[in-house]
């Protein structure tokens, strides 16, 4: 922290230029070793697959460098010549960055990225599962920004964490914000700890196959999907909820695309694996594959499974198959109707992904709009993967690997965490209109009384100097006519 503090008081006088070039020095450096550190953070972790950690570290590199590389965000950043309004970026200061065992390289290099874009400097801390592969991430990053002329120290990480030292780090007296990626426990301590916060909560994201969609097309996105990286992304998929006039159709192509659909007996066997306690999902399968979890539960699937399927009607902490699954496990929900498929994913979101996505496959726009009015999300993906949709590999969203979820889920954004988000903004305002400021009537008042004192005062002059004037012959009726000629005067311009 202090090497950080000490580096970003210099890294604060660097100029655009300056930042834009280290910015871009470690998005190439880390694309260029994206396929080694996603070999590294599976031989670590023993979580997900090699290539598709490959695709996150591209898409956390030279993905989130694309979509920040034009945007300011070093001193002047914005003039509005109409409202005459200057808008001044300034950074937070020093960053600290938790970062998970599920996407630990691609989260690191994402992060970095988006921290010293916004001219920060950031302190990671890895999980204690995956700090091997998350530290060589931040030391390819740091080297490449020091090449670049980024002052030593301007990346830097725990190296032996715990969940004491991150709490320590998110306590830290010179950190100025939190950007918490992780299980909900760590969100909430990331919230408590007096710090500017942003972190994400758990996804449960159903999706719904509408009675219109092209089932053959929808059904090869969702098995893609859900098996990309073994499910650790939780923008994946958690359970499909199908309109009862195509559900044959869709489990004719689920089999075809590798999905085994697990009989009763087999459906209480991997039950018991994905939560041997009930509502906690059991971390041994997160990010497996289809045939290790089945061994796991001891049942035999065809080669070449990847997805393993069962129906479901019910949905709560008690219900396996309806909890968050960080691995290719689906349930299959019935509806006989738009309003209960609805119901359905409604009641998915609130047993624990409020806030973060959901996506659903139709051919009819109108159906998309109305499920999305109605779905407690911050993200409705149409017609596309959703794990890798939500992140915006396949849409228009905001790259990113920090999906925020609003409202919904206790959060204070539902963007999907970037750059912008990571600097604050001052504005020099001029002014453009006048303002008539009306008088208290209680200062009117007091004015008034002043002029009448001073009337008074005015009055008794002038008569003492007419008086002057004829002091030889004067008489009360003569004083009296001269008072009563000035006060006159005085009520006339009244």
């Amino acid at each position: 922290m202090s090497r950080a503090k000490e580096a970003h008081a210099r890294f604060r006088a660097f100029s655009q230029e300056q930042v834009d070039r280290i910015v871009k020095s470690i998005a190439e450096a880390a694309y260029k070793e994206a396929a080694s550190l996603a070999r590294l953070a599976v031989e670590e972790t023993g979580i997900g697959v090699v290539e598709h950690k490959k695709l996150k570290n591209e898409l956390g590199s030279m993905g989130v460098y694309e979509s920040i590389k034009d945007e300011k965000t070093v001193g002047i950043i914005r003039k509005n010549s109409k409202d005459k309004i200057v808008e001044i970026a300034y950074p937070f200061g020093v960053i600290a960055a938790i970062c998970p065992t599920t996407n630990p390289t691609s989260t690191a290099i994402f992060k970095t990225l988006i921290a010293l874009k916004a001219q920060n400097a950031i302190v990671a801390s890895p999980h204690p599962s995956a700090v091997t592969c998350t530290i060589a991430a931040l030391k390819i990053c740091h080297d490449a920004a020091v090449e670049a002329g980024a002052p030593e120290g301007l990346i830097g990480w725990i190296p032996q964490p715990s969940i004491e030292t991150t709490l320590q780090l998110m306590k830290h007296r010179d950190v100025s914000l939190i950007l918490a990626t992780g299980g909900g426990a760590l969100v909430k301590a990331a919230y408590s700890s007096g710090k500017p916060a942003y972190g994400v909560g758990p996804g449960n994201g159903p999706v719904y196959l509408e009675k219109t969609a092209n089932v053959k097309q929808a059904v090869k996105l969702i098995v893609d999907s859900k098996t990309f990286d073994n499910g650790t992304l939780c923008s994946s998929e958690q359970a499909m909820v199908v309109h009862r006039n195509i559900k044959e159709m869709t489990i004719r192509e689920l089999l075809h695309n590798g999905g085994y659909m697990l009989n009763p007996a087999e459906k209480a066997r991997v039950e018991s694996v994905i939560s041997p306690t009930k509502g906690k999902l059991n971390p041994a399968i997160v990010g497996r594959s289809a045939d290790a979890i089945a061994e796991m539960a001891g049942i035999h699937v065809p080669a070449g499974t990847r997805l393993l399927v069962a129906e479901e009607d019910r949905v709560g902490k008690d219900v396996p198959f309806s909890i968050e699954k960080l691995a290719p496990i689906l349930p299959l929900y019935t509806a006989n109707s738009e309003e209960e498929a609805k119901q359905i994913c409604i009641q998915l979101l609130n047993l624990g992904g409020r806030g973060h996505s959901c996506s659903i496959h139709t051919s009819d726009e109108e159906a998309s709009y109305r499920f999305g009015l109605d779905m407690p999300v911050s993200r409705i993906l149409v017609n596309t993967l959703a794990s890798i949709g939500a992140a915006g590999a396949t849409t228009g969203l905001r790259p990113s690997l920090t999906l925020g979820c609003g409202s919904y889920g206790g959060n204070i954004s539902s963007d999907n965490i970037t750059a912008h988000h990571l600097y604050n903004i001052k504005r020099i305002a001029h002014g453009i209109r006048e303002v008539a400021i009306p008088v208290p009537q209680q200062a009117h008042r007091g004015r008034t009384e002043q002029a009448d004192s001073n009337d008074v005062e005015k009055l008794v002059r002038q008569v003492l100097k007419e008086v002057e004037k004829t002091a030889h012959s004067w008489n009360p009726a003569d004083v009296s006519k001269i008072v009563e000629n000035m006060v006159g005067q005085i009520l006339t311009k009244q």
